[in-house]
């Protein structure tokens, strides 16, 4: 009797040992397949996706089999892994196993927008609708409506946003990457208004956040910027009027049409600062960390004027006659390709 429940209990072992080395041969199968794809495509897994359920699709699709020991496989060996949603690159060389790896690291494809200095926020606004990878949740919201979405009500959002390259995934949204990117600026002005000069006409940051967007359209060449902004600030406590033709075109919005005209000069409008004394109500343009820089620390000197050589360079003058002089010389006599700052940058596509 005993020698049967032996026999009996080895025939068990057996076949228990059978079953896991089957069981074994089949994950193994199943893991080491290639995948069935002839030229490389992105996965999208969208957020709230489970892995069985993505490998349970791909089945369907024909690019893998055997996905019910997958499944086991991924619950037994990896069930605490989160599955990150988004995009996924997969190429004809890639085994299951490695599809699984890049899905355990979450190793999704990620995508660029560049926000570019000087640019104004309605440029802004067209780079985001052109991502067809963002979610646009923006685009019929006007300015007012976006700024209380973004949790800062009230806020003008020209010149709020850091021009940087910023890092997306498939499903993202606009309002996240512009959440980053307010968020950036409020950092980068926050730590250069710490580390300001003293004695500048500022009462808050916001100005120099103002002053740095005139410069940053004013500069064709880096080295000038705080030549630039110590043009501006002496003007400032001289009482003199800026008279910058950027916050003039800004001011002019759509109706400025490339030339800047004797009439556009003489026209009143809170940006005009050959019209209004001081600086304009809010920024004009996207500033990078080198402009609000020069806005807090302006170069010391006497000049009062500058006017554009035509390659993106300035002349600086102290009086109005030696001016005057750089006016004709330069300005009265252009060639071309003449322009007197920084050249035209065109939306990334």
């Amino acid at each position: 009797m005993i020698r049967k429940l032996l026999l009996l209990l080895e025939g068990g072992v057996l076949l228990a040992g059978l079953l896991v080395v089957f069981l074994a041969w089949q994950q193994h199968s199943a893991l080491e397949q290639p995948l069935n794809l002839v030229e490389e495509r992105l996965l999208e897994v969208p957020a709230g996706a489970t892995p069985g359920g993505v490998l349970n699709r791909l089945q369907a699709e024909g690019v893998l089999h055997d996905a019910f020991w997958l499944r086991l496989y991924w619950r037994f060996n990896l069930r605490d892994q989160p599955l990150h949603s988004g995009e996924y690159r997969l190429t004809p060389e890639l085994k299951v196993r490695d599809m699984l790896a890049l899905w355990r690291r979450g190793e999704v494809v990620q995508y660029s927008l560049t926000l570019v200095e000087g640019w104004s926020f309605r440029q802004v606004r067209e780079a985001l609708a052109r991502e067809s990878k963002l979610e646009l949740t923006l685009s019929e919201l006007g300015d007012e409506q976006l700024m209380e979405r973004l949790g800062q009500p009230g806020v003008n959002p020209e010149g709020r946003f850091f021009p940087d390259t910023y890092r997306f995934v498939r499903g993202m949204s606009d309002l996240d990457l512009l959440k980053q990117a307010y968020a950036r600026l409020e950092m980068v002005l926050a730590e250069e208004w710490q580390a300001r000069a003293e004695e500048l006409p500022y009462k808050e940051p916001y100005d120099a956040l103002i002053m740095a967007s005139m410069i940053e359209k004013e500069t064709g060449v880096s080295e000038e910027r705080g030549a630039i902004a110590g043009v501006f600030i002496r003007r400032l406590r001289i009482g003199m009027r800026l008279q910058t033709d950027p916050t003039v075109i800004y001011g002019l919005g759509e109706r400025y049409k490339g030339r800047l005209t004797r009439a556009h000069l003489r026209e009143v409008t809170p940006y005009n600062t050959y019209q209004i004394d001081g600086m304009p109500p809010t920024p004009i343009a996207l500033v990078g960390r080198e402009a609000i820089h020069a806005a807090l620390h302006p170069v010391a000197g006497k000049s009062l004027y500058f006017v554009a050589r035509g390659d993106g360079s300035h002349v600086f003058s102290n009086s109005l006659e030696a001016h005057n002089r750089a006016v004709r010389e330069y300005q009265l006599n252009r060639r071309a390709d003449y322009r007197s700052s920084p050249a035209p940058v065109q939306p990334s596509n």
